[in-house]
């Protein structure tokens, strides 16, 4: 059993790490964050970090059951754009979960796709999906910073207070 301030904590650790890993990108030239990396499915950092935050917005947009919008990387062409899009996805999702009693967090919901299909979650099950997957193309980010010759530090747990 999940609780809102659980999911609220697991929210905000996310959130810190990639913020640490967004402090990190805005040291490197605009040049390299647009730049293509090849081997990757989001191959540049900018198109990883709007798909990283587009993914939590469409996951809580799905859950409200409300349409989600474009999410073309293009339209937040830097890292400044991308961290006002953060703030924007953050204060959705808090806003989300201030609408939900613990047993809501944990009873299945129908969730509808954009092909008519649908499927009964819980939206813990999807947030945890949400935040995990952060962290799976933040560590993609980190991989292609160092391709890229601008090597991170610790992105992970040695953030915390």
């Amino acid at each position: 059993m999940f609780t809102l301030d659980g999911i609220r904590q697991f929210h905000r650790w996310t959130h810190l790490c990639l913020n640490c890993t967004f402090d990190h990108l805005a040291t490197l030239p605009l040049s390299d964050y647009a730049r293509d990396v090849p081997g990757f499915g989001y191959p540049s950092l900018r198109a990883q970090v709007v798909h990283v935050l587009g993914c939590e917005a469409r996951w809580v947009h799905r859950l409200r059951d409300i349409p989600s919008g474009d999410w073309d990387p293009a339209r937040w062409p830097t890292l400044a754009d991308a961290r006002m899009l953060q703030r924007e996805v953050t204060a959705q999702t808090l806003d989300y979960l201030s609408s939900l009693t613990d047993r809501q967090i944990n009873s299945n919901t129908t969730l509808h796709f954009p092909d008519g299909d649908t499927a009964a979650r819980t939206p813990a099950l999807i947030l945890h999906h949400v935040f995990t997957h952060a962290f799976h193309h933040k560590g993609q980010i980190v991989a292609m910073c160092r391709l890229l010759g601008h090597p991170a530090r610790d992105t992970d747990l040695n953030n915390f207070e």
